[in-house]
């Protein structure tokens, strides 16, 4: 059966119909991405590893248990990707470092072995920044951002924003612990959604930073993220840092608009340091959100923001030393040397200054539910600026000497509270790249994130949005 032209930029919401009716093949889904990927991913060098193999078995077994009946849901047969820190059974599992470059798990992580239930098709792993920080191993390759080569992809997933904007999988899922779901789908102009803290299992997946990192989807719509998300979220016996909360249906209030809603936006957080057209486009958003229904509340972030964001670096540094115990500083001549750095800055941390940086971490959270005390969402930018010119040399590393926290602005808050956050597509900057809106919840509000992002996306264009690749 022949396959629509731009099939690769279907959603899955548009495509689980059709597989679910015999009308697209799974198969022929399958195989037309891999095609796809074989034609474009040497120049955009988003995957690290292609399981094509694997892609079509599991695509003939999808398409047989559908034809019998025995359909899973909307992911059955649906083509995804992962980051390359998700643990997946006799296939290489690299954590963007050279030290696990011959690494291959005997188990699956749970997120994995959730999106298999649920009938996905694995087309393969994706490559990411060292360690899931903000350098790559000069070992591997590091992705290209689709929308203008030679322009950053985004932090440690990038593979996967990557990926997803340029029609290279349907849906991938990401990590993030200081921005990492939300740069990169930001940047690359994609949805991405940043899970509760706890809401999804990360068992099998290595750790940066235990107590910040968050597993969650990058997708093309907003009720896409939701469907992945409710597929990979639950209780995991196997993480004893997995919410017991009962997983609701994510989708299911899509289509209710945000009417009524009081949504909280602080201007001045907003426009302060950030390119005129990247905030315009951000302002522009809320301001769709208010024509919808919602009341936009003025609100003020953390008056001592700036402070408080110098505790990530010292939060992170520290408990990423602690998960790389085993193989540093033993086998430290095989890290690239911008991941080098930051694990030796974490091993020369006092546990005073561990314990001071925690402090800081809760007064911001403290701060920050006050903020968002009246309202029930918050809206602002998703990253600091749209994607700037980077060199091979720059994303290699050594660290940089000049790197700040506040770049992060717009993500950490939400990563030391474990709020979830929905970014998703709100235009183009004057210089033609992608600006995006970010939700930020309260916690376990994730089906509330995907109603208002559904309503903004069906008010808007720019989820249509597509790279010149």
């Amino acid at each position: 059966m022949s396959l629509p032209s731009e099939v690769h930029y279907s959603t899955i919401t548009e495509l689980a119909p059709l597989v679910r009716s015999g009308e697209i093949s799974p198969v022929d889904l399958t195989e037309a991405q891999l095609s796809r990927i074989e034609k474009l991913d040497p120049k955009l060098r988003a995957y690290a590893t292609v399981t094509a193999e694997l892609a079509l078995e599991q695509a003939s077994q999808a398409e047989a248990e559908i034809a019998t009946g025995n359909y899973r849901g909307e992911l059955h047969g649906i083509p995804i990707a992962v980051k390359d820190l998700c643990f997946t059974e006799g296939i290489k599992t690299m954590g963007g470092s050279a030290v696990f470059a011959d690494h291959v798990p005997s188990f699956n992580s749970t997120v994995v072995t959730k999106l298999a239930d649920a009938g996905a098709v694995l087309l393969g792993k994706l490559n990411m920044t060292e360690g899931a920080m903000g350098g790559y191993n000069p070992k591997l390759d590091y992705p290209e951002n689709p929308w203008r080569p030679g322009h950053w992809p985004g932090a440690s997933s990038s593979g996967s924003g990557s990926a997803t904007a340029a029609g290279l999988a349907y849906a991938t899922l990401g990590s993030d612990t200081g921005g990492s779901i939300r740069h990169p789908a930001a940047v690359c102009g994609t949805v991405g959604l940043k899970p509760t803290w706890g809401r999804v299992s990360r068992y099998g997946v290595m750790d940066l930073a235990p107590s910040l990192d968050h597993v969650g989807p990058l997708t093309r719509s907003c009720r896409d993220a939701g469907m992945v998300l409710q597929a990979i979220s639950g209780l995991d016996p196997n993480d004893p840092t997995s919410l017991n909360d009962s997983v609701p249906d994510m989708t299911a209030a899509v289509g209710d608009g945000v009417k009524g809603l009081k949504i909280g936006h602080d201007e001045t957080y907003t426009t302060e340091d950030v390119e005129p057209s990247f905030a315009r486009a951000v302002t522009e958003g809320v301001k769709v959100l208010q024509r919808l229904g919602a009341e936009i509340v003025p609100v003020k972030m953390p008056e001592r923001l700036r402070e408080y964001l110098e505790a990530w670096p010292v939060i992170c540094t520290s408990e990423a030393a602690a998960a790389h115990a085993e193989t540093y500083p033993a086998r430290a001549d095989e890290y690239g040397p911008w991941f080098r750095e930051w694990v030796r800055m974490g091993s020369e941390h006092t546990a005073t200054e561990y314990a001071r940086a925690h402090e800081l971490r809760l007064m911001c959270n403290a701060e920050l539910g006050n903020t968002m005390n009246d309202i029930d969402l918050l809206a602002c930018p998703a990253t600091a600026s749209a994607a700037y010119p980077v060199t091979a040399e720059q994303l290699y590393g050594p660290y940089p000497a000049d790197r700040g926290s506040w770049m992060s602005r717009f993500t950490v808050p939400h990563d030391f509270a474990g709020l979830p956050t929905i970014c998703m597509p709100a235009g183009l900057t004057d210089d033609g790249l992608p600006a995006s809106l970010q939700l930020v919840g309260h916690r376990l509000s994730e089906p509330l994130l995907v109603r208002a992002g559904s309503a903004f996306e069906q008010a808007t264009e720019f989820h249509d949005l597509h790279p010149p690749v």
